[in-house]
């Protein structure tokens, strides 16, 4: 049993001040006893000599400090991990939530882990199907990649989420893959959404799912997407799952952070966010990985709100550092009633060409790919002319050119929430949507793959 305190001398928000500490250690977890005998957990979150400051994780109101007693527990905050964790929804501290029985865990590990080592790290090659053509045609997942997905307020990055978490699957039929799903910060509304989506379609049965409410604490909110890279090391690295990591909304964590950070009084950073905010972000992305020999691996999507759709607010830009590329969602798609409103252009998968091509999704993916890239950019391009100049200035290649954009944005674009089109689907629309302009212009295309692949009918 830990040494019990009863010096704790003041109480500021969710930050507690506890004096006369011998042998703490930083981020050690901490139960504070009341004299009716309920109790409240918090951290370590700073050591000055023999001063221990302590991070509250249920708030201090209501909180008597006269006759209250601080425990520490002699190690940080820990997830209990089990195979029945799937099909389970857990709150942001890792506790059932969804009515079930308390799990039997195999083991308790960490919460705060440790980055992958880069000699160990295997590179990531192998292609996740996610039915979404704008991503598997154009921005490919690749096992082992961090892939966020930037949105803005009022986007709906909540239902392309949901659709990935119930689609993606890494093809081959011996592969056991699994959805850990952490929702951060967001209304009660929106976990409904989630929760009524994953059961009705069955995807729960795969999924290991954490809530955390927007009402909930602060610091709750900070360990949420630790809870989940957690859960999803045990069933990669222990269990030899392939794990899709799904966290919304990265920028109710930011806020977080930065309200931690100012209770605690710290210099602000950029916008008032704390200076180590890159690192804090790097400690959880760089948690996703493949290990080299090892069957598992860990995915990760990210899905963050930009304020203002500002794409140089810290909070993408610094994700945008740590990351292998972006899906950006745009508003004028949105507008013009595009679902998943995916603007493809802006958007980068860097290690797209890592996972595609023979063997891995076809032949002529990588061909195409940049086909559909160079003619959408010359359609925008088209358009964009068109509305200054008027038609009749373009000419007749132009007049395909935007005609391809326009068949581009409403056919392969926009495929709704619910369609699930395999990675054949995929191509084969792009084909399609290519034959609008004549073979000559198909100049990023070999030769052979349009003898063989080009629909002859149009």
């Amino acid at each position: 049993m830990r040494k019990e305190y009863r010096t704790i001398t003041e109480v500021v928000g969710p930050l507690m001040m506890v004096k006369d500490v011998e042998g703490v250690k930083y981020d050690e977890l901490v139960e504070i006893e009341q004299a009716d005998g309920t109790i409240r957990r918090g951290r370590v979150l700073e050591i000055n000599g023999d001063k221990a400051m302590v991070q509250l994780f249920e708030g201090s109101q209501g909180l008597r400090i006269s006759d209250s007693k601080a425990r520490f527990l002699g190690h940080s905050i820990q997830l209990a991990v089990a195979p029945d964790m799937l099909g389970r929804i857990f709150n942001g501290m890792g506790e059932p939530k969804d009515g079930g029985p308390a799990l039997i865990p195999e083991k308790y590990l960490d919460i705060n882990g440790v980055a992958m080592n880069p000699a160990a790290r295997d590179y990531p090659s192998e292609f996740i199907q996610t039915g979404v053509s704008a991503i598997d045609g154009l921005n490919t997942l690749v096992r082992g990649q961090k892939l966020p997905v930037f949105s803005g307020s009022g986007l709906p990055h909540a239902n392309l989420a949901a659709q990935i978490a119930r689609q993606a699957r890494v093809l081959g039929s011996d592969e056991k893959f699994a959805v850990v799903f952490a929702a951060v910060g967001i209304t009660f509304e929106e976990a409904d959404f989630f929760i009524n989506d994953f059961r009705r379609t069955g995807a729960i049965e795969r999924t290991v799912t954490f809530i955390n409410l927007a009402n909930d604490p602060a610091i709750e909110r900070i360990n949420t997407p630790r809870m989940a890279i957690t859960a999803a090391e045990y069933l990669a690295y222990d269990l030899g799952m392939h794990v899709l990591v799904i966290i919304t909304d990265i920028t109710n964590y930011a806020e977080a952070l930065r309200e931690v950070s100012a209770a605690r009084k710290e210099v602000p950073g950029r916008r008032g966010y704390p200076g180590y905010m890159y690192t804090d972000l790097a400690t959880m992305y760089e948690r996703a990985g493949r290990i080299r020999g090892n069957a598992g691996s860990i995915t990760m999507i990210p899905i963050l709100s930009m304020p203002e759709d500002d794409v140089t607010h810290p909070i993408p830009d610094l994700t945008g550092y740590i990351t292998e590329g972006q899906i950006i969602l745009s508003r004028e798609l949105y507008r013009k009633g595009v679902t998943p409103p995916i603007n493809v252009l802006p958007s980068l998968s860097r290690l797209k060409d890592k996972g595609i091509g023979k063997g891995k999704t076809r032949e002529d993916h990588a061909d195409t790919m940049n086909q559909l890239f160079a003619a959408y950019s010359r359609g925008k391009d088209a358009k964009e002319l068109a509305v200054i100049l008027g038609d009749a200035a373009l000419s007749d290649v132009d007049k395909l050119y935007a005609k391809f954009a326009d068949a581009f944005e409403a056919e392969y674009v926009s495929q709704g929430y619910y369609t699930n089109r395999s990675i054949e689907e995929t191509l084969d629309l792009g084909w399609k949507l290519l034959s609008i302009l004549p073979k000559s212009e198909l100049k990023r295309i070999r030769d052979a793959y349009i003898e063989k692949y080009y629909p002859e009918e149009a």
